[in-house]
């Protein structure tokens, strides 16, 4: 398993993921996603070329909670590779110096 950031030209694997929470056209999730992409991250888990999990996170600072990383998005196809994928956004905000991860 591979975890790491998607890139624009995966959009449309990372979409097949997403409709599974959102009820959007391809349209406006690509739309918005470029609308984003400045601060928000599209993150997977690949098992070889195919997208197991996705996470749109973003890293923040607010008063309540301190810099962390703001969980939007999040799904998968199976348990593993979700649990995968929440074990390396806790390294992912180690890294990022953020105090937590926060799932909306």
């Amino acid at each position: 398993m591979q975890i790491r950031e998607i890139s624009l030209k995966e959009l449309y694997e990372a979409y097949e993921l997403v409709k599974k929470i959102y009820d959007i056209p391809y349209e406006l999730f690509e739309d918005r996603i470029y609308e984003m992409r400045d601060t928000y991250k599209m993150i997977g888990v690949f098992e070889k070329e195919r997208l197991l999990a996705y996470a749109g996170v973003e890293i923040k600072t607010t008063l309540k909670e301190g810099r962390h990383i703001r969980v939007y998005e999040l799904t998968s196809v199976d348990e593993k590779s979700l649990q995968e994928l929440q074990d390396y956004l806790k390294d992912y905000a180690k890294i990022s110096m953020a105090k937590k991860v926060v799932y909306e």
